[in-house]
C-alpha cells in the first residue's frame, strides 16, 4: 500500500473513532468545546502529510505517528471524563495499546533491525493489547448500558416523583375544597335529617291512618249485618208485643199462644242482644286499632283476631269495588292457646297481610277475568315449643323475585303512586320481628300466589 492510501485511511479511522466517542461519551453535552476542536481530527493528519513531503520525508511509519497521535488524543477525552465509568474502562483499555504503539515506534525509529529481531514479542504483545482493548471495550459497552438503564428508571422515578407531587398538589387542593364542601353538606344534612324525621313520622302515621282507613270501610260493612239483625228482631218483637196485648185483651185468652208469644221474644231478645255485642266488639276492635299501641301485653285470641280482620279487610276491599268477590277460607286450629301480646299491634299487622292479599287476587282478577277464582286463606295451628304460628296464603299475582328481597324495606311499594306508602310491610315486620320477638316470613311463585308466614314466640 503507498504512502498516500496509508494516510488517507488513517485520518478516515480517526474522523470514524471520534464519531463514534463522541456518541458513546456523549462529548457535546459533557465537554462541548473539546468536541468541537475534535471536529478537526483529521486536520493534522493533513498536516503531517503535507510535511512530510515539503521536507522529503518517505516513510512507512507516518500512519503509525498519526495514529498515535489520535490515541493520545483519544486518552486525554477519556481523562477529562474520567468521572463517567465506562470512560475511566475504555481508558484502561487503549492503555496498553497505546503503550505498545509508542515503543514499537520509537524501535522503528532507533533501528529496524531491533524490530525484526524481537518480531514474536511484538506480535504478542500486540494481539495482547488488541484483546485487552476488545474486551475492555465491550466491559465498557456494557456499562454503558447498564448506566444508560438506571438513569432511565431514575428519570422515570424523578418523572414519577413529579406527576406524585404535582397530584399531591392537586389533591391537596381538591381536599381543601372538598373539605369545605362536606363542611356546607354537613350542615345541609343535618337539616335535611331533621326534615326526615318529621317526615318520617309523617309517613309513619299516615300509614296508620291509611289502615285505620281500611279499617273503618271494613267496619261499616261488617257492623250494618247485626244491625240489620237488631233492626229486624226488634220489628219482629214489637209486631209480637202486639199480638200478645191484642190476645191479653181477649176474654177468651190463649194461654198456649200468649206462652209462645212470650217466648219467641225471649228468642228475639236474646238474638237482638247477641248482635248487639257484636256491633260493640267491632266498634271496640276500631278504637282499639286507631288507639295508640300502649305496648302491654294481654291474653290474646289469634283465631278470634284473624276471623275478624280477615272480614273487615274483604269488606273493606268491597267498600271500594262493589263487583269484588272473593272466597275466604279458613282453618282456625281449636287447641291455639292464648298469646301473650300486643293484640292493637297483631291486629295492625294481620290487617296489612290481609289487605295485600285482597288487592294481590284482585290484580289478578283484572288481569284473568276468566276462570279464576280470587281465594284467600287464614291458617293458624301451634308450634312445638309453645309458640303460634299464622299463615296468610293468596291465589294473587305473587311477587317477582328481584322484589322478593325488598319487601320489607321502609318505603318500598310496587303498588301505583297514591296508594301506597311502602312502609306497611315494613312496619309489620318490625312488630313481629322487634315487638314480639317473632319471624315474618314470605312465599311466593310469581303468577301463582304469595304465602307469609308470621311466627311468635309462646
Amino acid at each position: 500500500m503507498n504512502l498516500n492510501a496509508s494516510v488517507f485511511i488513517s485520518i478516515l479511522v480517526a474522523i470514524f473513532v471520534v464519531r463514534t466517542l463522541r456518541q458513546f461519551l456523549d462529548l457535546p453535552g459533557r465537554i462541548p468545546r473539546l468536541n468541537q476542536v475534535l471536529g478537526y481530527i483529521w486536520v493534522p493528519g493533513v498536516a503531517l502529510y503535507g510535511f512530510s513531503q515539503l521536507i522529503g520525508w518517505k516513510t512507512d511509519q507516518l500512519d503509525e505517528l498519526y495514529m498515535l497521535f489520535l490515541l493520545a488524543v483519544v486518552a486525554l477525552v477519556l481523562v477529562r471524563v474520567q468521572t463517567y465509568r465506562p470512560a475511566r474502562t475504555l481508558l484502561l483499555a487503549i492503555a496498553p495499546y497505546l503503550l505498545y504503539s509508542l515503543i514499537e515506534l520509537i524501535s522503528t525509529l532507533i533501528s529496524n533491525r531491533l524490530l525484526e529481531q524481537y518480531d514474536n514479542v511484538f506480535g504478542n504483545s500486540q494481539g495482547f493489547a488488541i484483546i485487552w482493548l476488545v474486551t475492555f471495550g465491550f466491559i465498557a459497552r456494557n456499562q454503558k448500558k447498564h448506566l444508560e438503564k438506571e438513569r432511565l428508571e431514575r428519570e422515570a422515578e424523578e418523572e414519577a416523583k413529579r406527576k406524585i407531587e404535582v397530584q399531591n398538589a392537586a389533591l391537596e387542593l381538591m381536599v381543601a375544597e372538598r373539605t369545605a364542601s362536606l363542611t356546607q353538606q354537613t350542615e345541609e344534612l343535618r337539616e335535611a335529617l331533621k326534615e326526615l324525621k318529621v317526615t318520617q313520622d309523617q309517613l309513619i302515621q299516615a300509614e296508620k291512618m291509611a289502615s285505620l282507613g281500611e279499617l273503618t270501610a271494613g267496619i261499616a260493612h261488617e257492623i250494618q249485618n247485626p244491625l240489620n239483625f237488631v233492626t229486624n228482631f226488634s220489628d219482629v218483637s214489637t209486631e209480637l208485643l202486639t199480638e200478645l196485648e191484642e190476645e191479653q185483651q181477649r176474654p177468651d185468652r190463649d194461654l198456649a199462644l200468649e206462652a209462645e208469644l212470650l217466648h219467641d221474644l225471649r228468642q228475639n231478645l236474646t238474638k237482638i242482644t247477641h248482635h248487639g255485642q257484636r256491633a260493640a266488639s267491632i266498634v271496640r276492635g276500631m278504637l282499639e286499632h286507631s288507639r295508640a299501641s300502649t305496648g302491654e301485653r294481654q291474653p290474646t285470641n289469634l283465631n278470634q283476631l284473624a276471623d275478624e280482620y280477615l272480614r273487615l279487610a274483604y269488606h273493606g276491599l268491597r267498600a271500594r269495588d262493589k263487583s269484588f268477590n272473593a272466597t275466604l277460607l279458613t282453618d282456625f286450629a281449636p287447641d291455639l292457646p292464648l298469646l301473650e301480646a300486643v293484640s292493637q299491634d297483631l291486629g295492625r299487622v294481620l290487617l296489612n297481610l290481609l289487605t295485600n292479599a285482597f288487592y294481590a287476587v284482585q290484580k289478578r282478577r283484572e288481569a284473568q277475568p276468566d276462570g279464576y277464582v280470587p281465594t284467600v286463606s287464614v291458617r293458624t295451628r301451634p308450634l312445638p315449643g309453645g309458640g303460634v304460628e299464622v299463615r296468610v296464603r293468596d291465589n294473587g299475582t305473587g311477587i317477582p323475585e328481584a322484589v322478593r328481597q325488598k319487601i320489607f324495606q321502609p318505603f318500598f311499594t310496587t303498588k301505583p303512586t297514591g296508594e301506597g306508602t311502602g312502609l306497611g310491610l315494613s312496619l309489620s315486620y318490625d312488630i313481629i320481628t322487634k315487638g314480639h320477638n317473632g319471624t315474618l316470613n314470605v312465599e311466593t311463585e310469581e303468577g301463582r300466589g304469595t304465602e307469609f308466614i308470621m311466627e311468635l314466640p309462646g
